[in-house]
């Protein structure tokens, strides 16, 4: 998910929405994406990969930890294990693990003769520092805080094995240490401060970060050493590639027509429209949704109007998303009824909670007492109109959603709803949402696996991260949901634990905080190059078997 930056006011969330079609679709939900184009491989030369996310201001996902810095940093930092497409957790950098029959003592054990790219030794005593730099507060981390919260301390048993010693079982670890939040990093490097690792953190990984020039791009070189392929890699040494340089293009239209041309030959965040375009040439496609939760519009419990389920419910019945879904996204994104992505195994829906209905919507607002309108037709109760501010990030929602909640705004408005949507920038926004000057939201977060709903709807997280940023934005407080999220977090039997938390989902989705909109939409357009595969962790993308074509 989350948060890029050293300063609260200037931390990234990642892009909620990205579409795509082309030439060659592959299911993510099956194996890791590929594309492949046509043309002879090469081996040497430099790829450039053109984003349209926000530009990270640290380059060390563990400050903060937003999806951007995810994409970026697993090109030079790897996890401890990794996770293919249908939730199996694969070795990486540790190559076994086992546990205590009460899940409170982990022992990894790390493959021999490792080191970072500084020459710093892969071994226990590295782990032990990197998860105490994500739980310092001096780290200002989020989601690798949040992911490693049950860790309560790490000891170096031996130079190869590092012994987690938990304070309450935790059913997620492996799916938390599988994601770049939580990747290791060269202590070396991490002593050096925060100023300087943000600017190049160091780790094992197939690339090493060269040069980075703010708002244009950063560089990166081959690690001519590299010896940890992960499971998607296609070989065992150095990538072919000679290096990549990562460029930051914020305008969609700028980036395909840079693809088009063979000025770049990877892209994010492709239009709807050059998704069309795209089909009808030499480009393939990736499509790779991210785990963890959807795309979701969330309205603020805590506070009026929406802490009248009534009201919460009225404006769920009247939204009417999929005509706009449908239209905008030109089939590229698929209306979802859960609030857990359809790539993670446990997401359960429940379609028949978001059925269409203005007419149910008006008598469920008579019934919460807005019964009066004024002169504009927004209900009023007690001389307040039924206003609704929904602030919304211009880095992470694109044209296309942005569309759609106007669409939401007007359907809304039909019923006697005041939506004042508030474009802006990232730093506005994080501001509005610490000071609880929202009524709805939609904020992207990724983490792999179905723990992300614990994250999300516990009560805890109404208490922000030492990063100051907070997960749940529905400000849902259910004490029943909280001691269900609780016994699925310590459940280590998985099908008791898929039971729970569909028990989790049925409960938020009841509570109608949440319209579950679609998948986080990941995809990436590909030309000139062959080998480009995505994680089965956070589905960003790895070019260590990637070669450029002629």
């Amino acid at each position: 998910m989350p948060h890029t930056s050293v300063s609260r006011r200037t931390r990234a969330l990642g892009l909620a929405a990205m579409a795509g079609i082309a030439a060659l679709t592959l299911s993510a939900c099956a194996t890791p994406e590929s594309a492949e184009v046509s043309g002879s491989p090469i081996t040497g030369g430099t790829l450039v990969y053109a984003t349209g996310d926000a530009e990270p201001s640290c380059l060390d996902p563990h400050v903060g930890g937003n999806y951007p810095q995810a994409l970026i940093s697993t090109q030079y930092l790897e996890p401890l294990v990794g996770r293919d497409a249908t939730g199996k957790i694969t070795p990486w950098l540790a190559s076994e693990w086992t546990t205590s029959d009460d899940g409170l003592i982990w022992d990894f054990t790390l493959r021999d003769g490792v080191t970072f790219t500084d020459g710093t030794p892969l071994d226990a005593a590295a782990v032990k520092a990197n998860i105490e730099h994500l739980q310092d507060p001096e780290t200002q981390s989020s989601t690798g805080y949040l992911a490693v919260a049950k860790v309560a301390s790490v000891e170096a048993v031996d130079e190869l094995t590092a012994r987690f010693t938990l304070s309450a079982p935790d059913s997620a670890l492996l799916e938390s240490l599988s994601q770049q939040w939580t990747a290791i990093q060269s202590p070396a490097g991490i002593a050096r401060g925060m100023e300087e690792n943000c600017q190049a953190p160091i780790g094992t990984g197939p690339f090493t970060i060269e040069k980075w020039a703010p708002q244009q791009s950063v560089t990166l070189v081959r690690n001519d050493e590299y010896q940890t392929p992960g499971p998607e890699a296609k070989h065992d040494t150095a990538a072919y590639l000679d290096g990549i340089e990562w460029r930051f293009i914020p305008d969609a239209a700028t980036r395909y027509a840079a693809l088009a041309s063979g000025e770049v030959q990877v892209i994010d965040n492709p239009l709807p429209s050059d998704i069309t375009a795209a089909a009808e040439a030499d480009i393939a496609h990736i499509d790779a949704p991210r785990p963890g939760s959807v795309n979701r519009i969330e309205l603020n419990s805590a506070q009026a109007p929406f802490d009248d389920v009534r009201v919460r419910e009225a404006f769920i019945r009247a939204a009417d998303p999929n005509p706009g879904i449908e239209t905008l996204y030109r089939g590229t994104a698929e209306r979802s009824y859960s609030p857990l992505a359809s790539t993670e195994p446990a997401a359960a829906s429940a379609e028949a909670l978001f059925a269409t209905d203005a007419n149910a919507a008006a008598q469920l607002l008579d019934a919460a007492g807005w019964t009066e309108t004024n002169d504009a037709g927004v209900r009023v109760k007690d001389g307040k109109p039924l206003t609704v501010r929904f602030p919304v990030s211009t880095n992470q929602s694109v044209a296309a959603e942005q569309s759609l909640f106007e669409q939401i705004q007007a359907n809304t408005a039909a019923v006697g709803f005041d939506v004042q949507l508030e474009p802006v920038d990232l730093s506005t926004w994080y501001a509005a949402l610490g000071a609880n000057e929202y009524e709805a939201v939609s904020a992207p977060y990724t983490k792999v696996g179905p723990d992300v709903l614990r994250i999300l709807y516990h009560s805890d997280g109404i208490v922000p991260a030492p990063s100051g940023y907070f997960a749940n934005h529905a400000q849902l407080s259910d004490p029943a949901l909280d001691a269900i999220l609780d016994e699925a977090s310590d459940t280590l039997d998985e099908a008791a634990r898929t039971k729970l938390y569909a028990e989790a989902q049925q409960r938020i989705l009841e509570s109608f905080t949440v319209l579950p909109l679609y998948d986080q939409q990941n995809h990436f357009l590909t030309r000139g190059v062959t080998g480009v595969t995505t994680l089965g962790t956070v589905a960003t993308p790895t070019f260590v078997s990637a070669q450029l074509t002629k």
